[in-house]
């Protein structure tokens, strides 16, 4: 299976774990995170490649990750021509990239029901929601400010700006 995996949830160990028993061995293909930021817009991924592969890697289920640079893992998916390729029950099989060659190759393409109500952007999302701006702004405190799209975590002590730091 492959994704972008950027904030780790229930949702994903659990179509993991049901797409790690399906073969013998699980292999992710992970979004670099050019990939991510061509698909999902500048702000993101909230975790970079790294992170979010060591995360990966630390579950017991999950036997090799591989970072793709495309938009899609056709090349990654040809190059492997695993027996088993798995995606979300998103996708309708016969749109599921790579899967034509996984069967003319002999193998198979199967999805798996997703965990409703959790993915990345929703999550991020009511993060974001859920931030708050300060009551008294004579305070020392700390409060979020969006720019060009960008979120800053912006530091004052009292009236003077102290500085700012993106995410």
């Amino acid at each position: 299976t492959n994704g972008v995996f950027d904030l780790l949830h229930i949702g994903h160990i659990t179509y993991m774990a049901k797409a790690s028993e399906l073969g013998d061995k699980l292999v992710i293909g992970l979004n670099s995170d050019i990939s991510v930021k061509r698909i999902k817009g500048e702000d993101r991924p909230v975790n970079d490649q790294n992170s979010r592969a060591a995360l990966l890697a630390a579950l017991f289920f999950v036997d090799a990750i591989v970072v793709f640079e495309e938009d899609t893992p056709l090349n990654l998916i040809t190059a492997l021509l695993p027996d088993i390729l798995v995606k979300g029950a998103d996708y309708s099989i016969e749109n599921i990239v790579g899967g034509k060659e996984v069967i003319a190759n002999g193998g198979e393409v199967k999805t798996i029901n997703f965990v409703e109500g959790y993915y990345s952007t929703s999550i991020i999302q009511k993060i974001r929601k859920q931030i708050t701006w300060p009551v008294n702004k004579n305070e020392d405190t700390r409060y979020p400010l969006q720019l060009d799209g960008r979120y800053y975590l912006h530091y004052t002590r009292g009236a003077l700006s102290q500085k700012a730091i993106a995410w």
